[in-house]
């Protein structure tokens, strides 16, 4: 049998690039064995010099710790700002079941609402045969609310610029500063009210953003503000 080593590059087996590539992806211990070739192996780097293909590798390594650690650094500042919505979102469900009253439900919204989620005004209209209005809080027949029905007629909430008559409706006297607001209708079998959340900001309130957390805070106003209305020792004063 003749020698490998005293082979004349003619009498060598032709190898494709492919087939050398792939041999080494499944013979991973190769570089271990030959670790010589690895002084002589050059890798062009970018800017057109040349880096050891150790100095290669260990760069590409760096650079997917790098893009790993961004990912993860991203992932806990998710993990962050959703412990910090669910806290705000725990001490406003906790407000509004406590409620006894539309007073109440008023100063819960306004405090949740307008401290811990930065809106700049609300607006709280609950379906009534009986006429009331405290600062941010009214009682009404539903036909005295027909300027916001085409907000009401999906029962999910809405979010953008609203018109002119319609911001006047919900906010009254602050409707010249709102520039963008979110609607909830309330429905408990039945529309029984709406909430209006007002931003001076055009663009906080936008009609692409998400309503999950908009609908979720409806559906826990819709059962507690039900409740008052049903009940026989109302305080609406």
């Amino acid at each position: 049998m003749s020698n490998p080593e005293n082979q004349s590059p003619s009498d060598a087996i032709s190898l494709t690039r492919e087939q050398v590539a792939e041999y080494l992806k499944t013979d991973s211990d190769f570089f271990v064995e030959y670790q010589h070739l690895l002084e002589v192996l050059v890798v062009p780097h970018e800017s057109g010099s040349a880096v050891s293909f150790v100095e290669r590798q260990s760069s590409m390594l760096r650079e997917k710790n790098k893009k790993l650690t961004l990912h993860l650094s991203d992932f806990c500042d998710a993990a962050r700002h959703n412990d910090v919505q669910f806290e705000k979102t725990k001490r406003m469900v906790l407000a509004l079941l406590d409620a006894q009253s539309l007073d109440d439900l008023g100063d819960a919204l306004e405090e949740s609402l307008c401290r811990d989620f930065f809106g700049d005004a609300t607006s709280l209209i609950l379906f009534s045969d009986n006429q009331l209005t405290v600062n941010n809080r009214r009682m009404m027949p539903r036909e005295m609310a027909g300027i916001v029905e085409p907000l009401m007629l999906s029962n999910i909430p809405s979010c953008g610029n609203l018109s002119a008559a319609e911001n006047h409706f919900l906010f009254a006297d602050r409707a010249p500063m709102i520039q963008s607001a979110a609607v909830i209708p309330l429905v408990q079998g039945e529309t029984i009210g709406l909430l209006g959340i007002g931003s001076y900001d055009a663009e906080y309130f936008q009609s692409s953003q998400g309503t999950m957390f908009l609908s979720y805070v409806g559906e826990v106003l819709s059962r507690v503000a039900s409740r008052i209305l049903h009940s026989k020792q109302d305080n609406i004063s």
